[in-house]
């Protein structure tokens, strides 16, 4: 027999300690060269220690959870006579690389449905977030739900970081997986809904691509949604008494879009923390103001053609810009670059009746702002010689933002802005 001291390897120089994770190997099994002996945690990263030779655990010196420093006995080996020379690799530094080095290949398999459903993935019951992995999966917006989706090659089913890497890099196929939910004293009785019969419409490409993005938005970013009235009686008067006059001059039709997407480059300017976006743990705030429009196509799906610099067009620029990419959107002749670059969007839900909408993000930006219906109004209103009530234009603005990057104080400022610039329009106007 060669009983080995098997002890608490150096992970980085500035490391001076570990916590047990998990012991893999349990006292009384063999194990070969390179097989995980151990998991070991530190404030740094997560270590997986591997077996210096072929041989058998005979005991374990420290258990879960026990913090020991580096170069403190933690486990008696027996290893095998021919691999005495390798006995020195327990006392050196254990680095991710040389983890890599000194562990036996093993191949893992893609991950793959269950044969039974084509929709469904059974949960990891004994799923562990490891720090590492916590790490990795906050990186990557990875939620605690998604990972017990994930299945482990570790003891007992252990979710190891080579899992979690592989994952990601297939594309993160369980992401929006339903889990079968696990037997338990009470179960969620399956109704079996009649769906009825009906025509079977196939969705088209677009609208699979519409689809997979809105779950995405709602997946990615915390969703809330800020309301607000306005009055746009001085806009839609002036508007009214300028149209005419507008397309004779610039001949270009005056719709409301450019007048909304004036008012929030405007508000975007006062507060330029709305046009960013979120990467990893840093907020990019956008040099350019590229306001996206959702816009109808003849198909019934939506689009988002962008207004490039849209507070640097003046208000005939803009009408012309949206007024071409709408004529565009319509006869499906948008190309690649009309729909590119948006730092936020604009959609009016007013156009097809809507009093109101809670509009989802266009990734990746940071919000978006659903516009209502004009509709009349019998307001009170606060005039120097007294309230009066009168009919005014009004309309309802909805502001749903990424919690992520906005907090309720921007949100409700910026959405109050573009409400105080929309209805301190300058009827006196020319132009």
């Amino acid at each position: 027999m060669n009983r080995v001291e098997f002890k608490m390897p150096r992970m980085g120089e500035s490391i001076t300690e570990g916590t047990i994770i998990n012991w893999l190997i349990q006292e009384g099994d063999a194990f070969e060269e390179g097989d995980i002996l151990v998991e070991v945690a530190t404030d740094k990263v997560d270590n997986e220690v591997p077996a210096p030779a072929a041989g058998t655990m005979l005991e374990h010196r420290v258990s879960a959870k026990d913090v020991v420093p580096v170069g403190a006995v933690i486990a008696l080996l027996d290893l095998s006579e021919t691999s005495s020379k390798k006995e020195k690799v327990s006392n050196k530094s254990v680095t991710p690389s040389a983890e890599k080095q000194n562990a036996t290949p093993k191949v893992v398999k893609p991950f793959s449905r269950n044969a039974g459903s084509s929709s469904q993935f059974t949960v990891n019951k004994n799923v562990f977030v490891s720090p590492l992995i916590d790490s990795i999966a906050r990186k990557h917006h990875v939620s605690y739900e998604e990972l017990a989706r994930i299945p482990g090659t570790g003891k007992d089913g252990r979710l190891r970081k080579s899992d979690l890497l592989q994952y990601i890099s297939e594309g993160r196929p369980f992401q929006f997986a339903q889990m079968v939910p696990e037997v338990s004293g009470f179960q969620v009785p399956d109704l079996k809904f009649d769906k009825g019969t009906g025509k079977i419409v196939e969705m088209d490409r677009m609208r699979q691509m519409i689809a997979d993005h809105m779950v995405f938005s709602k997946h990615t970013a915390p969703h809330v949604t800020a309301y607000v009235e306005a009055d746009l009686t001085e806009m839609v008067q002036w508007r009214n008494a300028n149209k005419e006059a507008f397309q004779k001059k610039y001949n270009e039709k005056l719709t409301f879009t450019p007048l909304f997407i004036e008012c929030v480059s405007k508000a975007i300017q006062a507060y330029p923390m709305i046009n960013s976006s979120m990467e990893g743990n840093t907020i990019i705030v956008k040099d350019a103001i590229n306001i996206g429009m959702a816009t109808a196509l003849p198909s019934g799906n939506l689009i988002v053609p962008v207004v490039k610099n849209a507070d640097k067009k003046k208000l005939e620029e803009l009408a012309a810009t949206t007024n071409l990419l709408v004529a565009k959107a319509r006869d499906n002749k948008l190309k690649g670059d009309d729909t590119k670059g948006s730092t936020f969007t604009i959609s009016n839900v007013g156009t097809f009746g809507s009093l109101m909408g809670t509009p989802i993000i266009n990734q990746p930006e940071a919000a978006i702002l659903a516009t209502g219906i004009i509709k009349k109004r019998a307001e009170v209103m606060e005039r120097k010689d007294g309230d009066s009530i009168e009919v005014r234009h009004m309309m309802y603005l909805s502001l749903s933002f990424d919690h992520r990057i906005v907090d309720g104080y921007l949100a409700g400022s910026f959405l109050r802005r573009i409400a105080d610039e929309m209805e301190q329009f300058d009827t006196g106007r020319k132009l």
